[in-house]
């Protein structure tokens, strides 16, 4: 049985890959007003910018058929663009470099690629270029081959509060259709945090993934000097199973013991579960739930309590 969701997002990919290719002319014969196809360009690129690779070399870095690579480098060599000599650790093998006219063709390709994407870029507005140019960085990353980012931890910036509100209420109001009541709350809690700040006493993470907003977690004082309170827990979607929710939550109580409360206490809904599970596993007990009625749903509310004089 084919999955609705997973059609979609191939037809999406290949949509996107038929404008790229097309907007970009890499159908085209001959690439950027020059003499060359596409893979002979790529080839002529890595020749450039490579000392002595073979053509096996060039053929692996390309992911190219070994057979396709010879008769690209015969071409080469017939125009005089490469030159070649025997390797002397491996006498079969031949090291490859450019000639001066080989040199000479690469930059004059290079120049005409650069005005071709000048071009394309200049025809857009500010905010459509800057749009393109962060999706290529994310689509570069993705599949480039590099490590992971792994997720970092950092204080408030001006804009952060407003902007952990505002994705709260839209992942909530997405997830599990939570109305503009959420928004309301997190917007007054976030509010008094700032208002009533304490350094001693109160802290905030902010967590990215990738150089984006990926959550955030806040640590506020109680109503008495033991008892510090979690609040407003939240990890992107797109960032979950990076271990980020876990990460929040272990700073939050470090920090929480480091200031010398006795105890850590948070309010949660039952839905929420992903969350649940993190405090479970942190050491959290379950002291308290009722059933309400807010942000337009019936909800069972949690309250569940950690004791930090206890070892970790």
């Amino acid at each position: 049985m084919n999955d609705p969701r997973h059609d979609k997002d191939v037809a999406t990919l290949r949509a996107f890959n038929r404008i790229y290719t097309r907007r970009l002319g890499l159908l085209d014969a001959h690439l950027d007003r020059s003499p060359f196809t596409l893979s002979e360009a790529r080839v002529l690129y890595e020749l450039a910018h490579r000392e002595d690779p073979t053509a096996a070399d060039l053929a692996r870095i390309l992911g190219l058929d070994p057979a396709q690579m010879s008769r690209t480098l015969k071409r080469f060599a017939s125009r005089g663009l490469t030159a070649s000599r025997g390797d002397p650790a491996h006498r079969k093998h031949q090291l490859l470099s450019l000639t001066e006219e080989g040199r000479a063709a690469y930059a004059a390709l290079e120049r005409n690629t650069r005005a071709a994407v000048g071009e394309l870029l200049d025809e857009l507005p500010l905010h459509r270029r800057n749009r393109l140019l962060s999706a290529a960085e994310a689509i570069t990353r993705i599949f480039g081959g590099d490590t992971p980012p792994a997720p970092a931890l950092r204080g408030l910036r001006p804009g952060d509060l407003g902007m952990v509100a505002a994705r709260q209420a839209i992942l909530y109001a997405r997830e599990y259709g939570w109305d503009a009541g959420y928004e309301a709350l997190a917007a007054r809690i976030l509010a008094d945090f700032q208002q009533d700040f304490d350094p001693a006493r109160d802290a905030a993470w902010i967590a990215e993934l990738d150089g984006r907003m990926a959550g955030s977690i806040f640590l506020v004082h109680g109503d008495t000097p033991d008892v510090g309170k979690l609040r407003l827990l939240y990890v992107e979607p797109d960032a979950r199973g990076c271990g980020i929710g876990r990460l929040l939550v272990d700073t939050c109580i470090q920090r929480a013991r480091e200031m010398g409360y006795g105890q850590l206490m948070l309010w949660t809904n039952s839905v929420l579960t992903a969350a649940r599970r993190i405090y479970e596993r942190t050491g959290f007990q379950l002291a308290e739930e009722a059933p309400h009625h807010s942000f337009g749903q019936d909800l069972t509310g949690q309250t569940w309590t950690l004791d930090l004089r206890k070892a970790p």
